[in-house]
């Protein structure tokens, strides 16, 4: 009697705290999506996790740059038990979020962390090189990114870039190299993306680089 007592008991105490832990992360997601730094910080410091996934496999500090939310990022970047490469869902990095938002700041940082410059298929050099920073491209290339890193469909940064980018970013890979005879899957190349995107003065200034 005394132990099926004991195990109601248990079972009370574990469910109280299943509750807590659930509210305290409800609590630590809404306050990175606005950038509340203080109920983050209160959080970190009672002991949450700060790799725990959302319930949609988002970890917060991918999130909390994709919002832009500074201070939390700060405060992420602080605590030692971040892991700088924690994936989400879709096997993205903080980092992949950190070059698509042109934050060159947290990108150093996470690179300092051990964040991997180049990964399988998707890197954060093809995130980066379909956004307008210039720093981040050049800081990542100086950090060793592959120049011609091939996406599962084999599209390079310099083909993201002429579709999506800036043409200083693309302008920016060519001169540090990169190919204009790839193809992807598709057999396009960085010319043909950029006329894809209507950019036909890009793709001119394309079509006369030696090769």
């Amino acid at each position: 009697m005394r132990k099926h007592f004991n195990y109601i008991v248990y079972l009370a105490v574990l469910l109280c705290f299943s509750a807590v832990h659930a509210d305290d992360k409800v609590s630590f997601f809404r306050a990175v999506n606005i950038d509340n730094v203080s109920t983050v910080s209160s959080l970190l410091a009672a002991g949450f996790d700060p790799n725990t996934p959302d319930e949609k496999g988002q970890v917060p500090l991918y999130l909390a740059l994709r919002e832009e939310a500074p201070r939390v990022v700060k405060a992420l970047l602080a605590h030692p038990g971040l892991k700088a490469d924690a994936t989400n869902a879709a096997g993205e990095t903080p980092l992949m979020m950190a070059a698509l938002r042109g934050n060159a700041e947290a990108a150093a940082e996470l690179i300092s962390k051990g964040a991997a410059v180049n990964r399988a298929g998707w890197t954060p050099l093809h995130y980066a090189a379909t956004g307008q920073s210039v720093a981040v491209v050049g800081l990542l290339l100086d950090k060793g990114a592959a120049l011609e890193a091939e996406s599962p469909n084999k599209t390079t940064p310099l083909m993201m870039a002429c579709r999506y980018g800036g043409e200083d970013i693309a302008l920016l890979l060519l001169a540090r190299g990169a190919s204009l005879q790839a193809r992807n899957d598709q057999q396009l190349g960085a010319a043909d993306f950029a006329r894809l995107a209507g950019r036909e003065s890009l793709a001119r200034k394309l079509d006369s680089t030696p090769r």
